[in-house]
């Protein structure tokens, strides 16, 4: 088993409702959504159909567009969408203190 960290990722702040943005903690690119009415999640930031960060895709419906094909992930389930992704996407436990978005990363 991977030990894993609680680690700051965004402040809230620096994400706006209904918008991503690409982080990067060490060597892991990270895309941060906050959700539309509240809550937060954590992704990892590039496609696995092909090299593309997601956060420069288009997220509404709770999905995050790939701006290189259009596949699509559900950003809460990593869950693919359909063509032209066959695998899901990396999602992380997620945590809101104060001010700071957490997430929790394989050490």
């Amino acid at each position: 088993m991977v030990d894993a960290a609680w680690v700051r990722v965004a402040g809230t702040a620096d994400v706006a409702e209904g918008k991503v943005v690409g982080v990067r903690i060490g060597t892991k690119d990270l895309a941060v959504y906050h959700m539309p009415g509240g809550g937060y999640c954590v992704t990892d930031n590039v496609c696995t159909h092909e090299f593309a960060l997601l956060s420069d895709g288009w997220f509404e419906d709770g999905c995050i567009e790939c701006p290189l094909h259009a596949g699509r992930f559900d950003v809460k389930t990593g869950k693919g969408q359909g063509a032209p992704i066959d695998k899901d996407l990396d999602v992380f436990e997620v945590k809101v203190e104060g001010g700071d978005v957490l997430a929790k990363l394989p050490g």
